[in-house]
């Protein structure tokens, strides 16, 4: 009975999205990929802003009831019905009545099962696509039958193209490059190969006062020459969503200058590699929004070179729903980790399988996220760096929670709502 109530709300939800979009015909951007959707999201609504009336995709709404959500300018009724009846009332205004509606959405598009962002196609379709990153080992692979199936579904969004219409990829990535071959859309890559039409080199720690304070870059868009700069989060990942943003500016003619003076309004979403102050003086690298093979190995390379640490402490929680790869990418990540850093706090089941693999860090292994925080408030010193990591599931926040050295930075964290903190 659940799982039908569920279809229908969907399925009722889906048709008034989809009456809106017919109704006011808005611009669709998508943005897909296993990795990095959100940020990208977020810095591409910033640069496409500086010339159109502009709605994006709240926090990760990336759902058959995340993207309706969207396209009506609604919040999450959650259980409310109250707020149901308010949300279908809304919508009907929407449909019926003149609005001031946006020129453009920006939507975010995921999938955690075969079949997910076909049903997202039937409620809009694109008018350009972004693919942020198809690895090797991707997110929710769990749930079908290869990887491959997994970059197929993720790169769908593309296949909806019209001819000539945008395709923003990354030139990096060979499983985008040989899917986009496929399509009839006009390819624009960005990345930092020389082939990207949009390219970023010498990416560095970006420092104000002797402290690490973000990233910098610089890019290269045909003849013209620019900077990126990204405050408050540290990685070479958190470069490239203002890149694919710059290469959709591109390919809207928005020119580099006035992209970049968007992208001084963008700032990485929460749980995306923030920097934070700790307690004893330690600064903490909070990536505790998810975890994947690929954006955890990424986030030991960050961790590894980043600057004048005097200890490297990485807080790894369990990365879920890989299925039958979930062995040899844990055993993979635990060596990198132990390589990485100078002390591995494993979190979680699968973690384990840290301490079995060889590498010169001691491992010390926890249950839950709980117990590790109260272990590394008894350890941590002044200049320790300590990146925390983990799936969703694991509650990987609540130990960053816990390490701050000034309690009201919680408002910066992940997953700080009621319905969140009610859960175990």
């Amino acid at each position: 009975m659940k799982n039908f109530s569920k279809l229908l709300l969907a399925s009722i939800l889906g048709l008034l999205a989809r009456a809106v979009v017919h109704r006011y015909r808005p611009h669709i951007v998508m943005v897909t990929g296993s990795v990095g959707k959100t940020s990208t999201k977020d810095a591409v609504a910033a640069v496409l802003s500086a010339r159109f009336f502009v709605r994006k995709s709240e926090k990760s709404f990336n759902s058959e009831f995340g993207v309706p959500f969207t396209i009506l300018g609604v919040d999450n009724p959650w259980n409310n019905p109250f707020a149901w009846f308010s949300l279908v009332s809304h919508a009907i205004g929407l449909i019926f009545l003149p609005n001031h509606y946006p020129k453009m959405l920006v939507l975010e598009v995921g999938a955690d099962k075969p079949g997910d962002l076909a049903r997202i196609l039937r409620i809009a379709t694109p008018d350009a696509v972004v693919v942020t990153q198809l690895p090797e080992v991707p997110v929710h692979v769990e749930a079908y039958a290869s990887p491959e199936a997994v970059r197929e579904e993720e790169f769908s969004p593309a296949y909806a193209l019209r001819a000539a219409a945008p395709l923003i990829i990354s030139a990096d990535d060979p499983y985008a490059l040989e899917n986009a071959l496929r399509t009839p859309a006009r390819i624009i890559t960005y990345g930092t190969g020389e082939g990207a039409m949009i390219r970023v080199s010498n990416t560095t720690f970006a420092e104000e006062g002797g402290r690490v304070a973000g990233m910098h870059a610089d890019v290269r868009v045909e003849d013209l020459h620019g900077e990126i700069v990204v405050r408050g989060s540290v990685g070479t990942t958190q470069i490239l969503p203002p890149t694919a943003a710059l290469a959709t500016a591109f390919a809207f003619g928005i020119p580099l200058a006035d992209a970049l003076d968007a992208l001084e309004s963008y700032e990485p979403p929460a749980g995306r590699g923030r920097i934070l102050s700790g307690k004893q003086g330690a600064l903490i690298i909070d990536d505790t929004y998810n975890a994947s093979p690929v954006a955890v190995e990424k986030a030991l390379g960050t961790l590894k070179t980043f600057p004048r640490a005097t200890r490297r402490i990485a807080v790894l929680g369990d990365m879920l729903e890989l299925g039958r790869y979930s062995v040899q990418e844990h055993e993979r990540i635990g060596t990198l980790a132990r390589e990485s850093a100078d002390i591995v706090f494993a979190v979680g089941i699968r973690t384990r399988a840290f301490a079995t693999v060889e590498g010169k860090a001691e491992v010390q292994l926890f249950d839950n996220a709980q117990q590790a925080a109260r272990a590394l408030g008894d350890l941590l010193q002044e200049g320790d760096v300590v990146l925390v990591k983990g799936s969703q599931s694991m509650r990987m926040e609540r130990i960053v929670s816990a390490l701050l050295a000034d309690a009201t930075d919680v408002s910066q964290l992940v997953r700080q709502e009621r319905k969140w903190k009610k859960k175990v």
